[in-house]
């Protein structure tokens, strides 16, 4: 099936949902500049949307039809190998923007957006970002803005592809995850992810991540469990994430 369908799509916007909107796009990195009488007519032009975990919003060579401004949840921008392995390039928090492409001159998507939580969304119509961007130029700037940072994400998993080793990766990406997860008594903690779901952060097979994970135990510098990673060496962990820094172990 090609995608869930969407929830509550046409439930009609209350009173309070309709602030809480008006407070989140006021307080948009694309949008906070704009002259009141601006953001008025923008709130009339935006739709917030309720979707359900696994909600595929596009794919590559869809047309981009809208901009989304992301409210509740998370989503995930990927990438497909031809033989079905997925790489992550970006997990979307509360706050993020995607679908600018539609921008280009194509306006051609080259990735997956996928919900991988109960999501709830505003979007924007192409015409309408597009109106508005030719009339607030910094508008399009910021817009352009966020694209360039997606493309330097891109840029950096290219080059840590290239160049480093599976470990280094993946202990730059637990120190990443843990880092942006909560502390449990002062300790960073990974939870909440499979060996699958680090696979696809780092477009390798499960079997790899598992085989580095324990090579990582080893090492002294983590404690697997079941969804739940503890990094015991925060320090040496970093050091094997950095080889280039001469300190720890060469990437082969």
């Amino acid at each position: 099936m090609r995608e869930k369908q969407a929830l509550n799509q046409q439930r009609p916007v209350s009173r309070k949902q309709a602030g809480a909107r008006d407070a989140f796009l006021a307080h948009s990195e694309l949008f906070r500049h704009l002259p009141a009488d601006d953001l008025n007519a923008l709130h009339q032009r935006t739709t917030e949307t309720s979707y359900p975990s696994g909600y595929v919003f596009y794919r590559p060579g869809d047309a981009g039809s809208a901009l989304f401004l992301l409210k509740q949840g998370a989503v995930h921008l990927y990438h497909l190998s031809p033989d079905g392995r997925k790489l992550i390039m970006a997990t979307l928090q509360p706050g993020a923007c995607f679908g600018e492409t539609l921008l280009l001159e194509q306006g051609q998507h080259r990735h997956f957006a996928e919900a991988v939580s109960p999501t709830r969304v505003y979007s924007i119509s192409r015409h309408d970002i597009e109106h508005l961007a030719g009339q607030r130029p910094g508008v399009a700037l910021a817009l352009f803005y966020s694209v360039e940072q997606r493309l330097h994400q891109i840029e950096t998993q290219l080059i840590n592809t290239t160049f480093k080793s599976t470990l280094a990766r993946l202990a730059a990406l637990l120190l990443q995850l843990a880092h942006a997860q909560a502390r449990e008594q002062g300790q960073l903690v990974v939870t909440g992810l499979t060996h699958e779901e680090l696979a696809e952060h780092l477009g390798v097979y499960r079997e790899t991540v598992s085989a580095t994970l324990r090579e990582l135990k080893d090492l002294g510098t983590i404690e697997p469990g079941r969804r739940h990673i503890l990094i015991t060496s925060p320090h040496l962990l970093a050091t094997l994430a950095n080889p280039e820094l001469g300190t720890g172990r060469s990437a082969p």
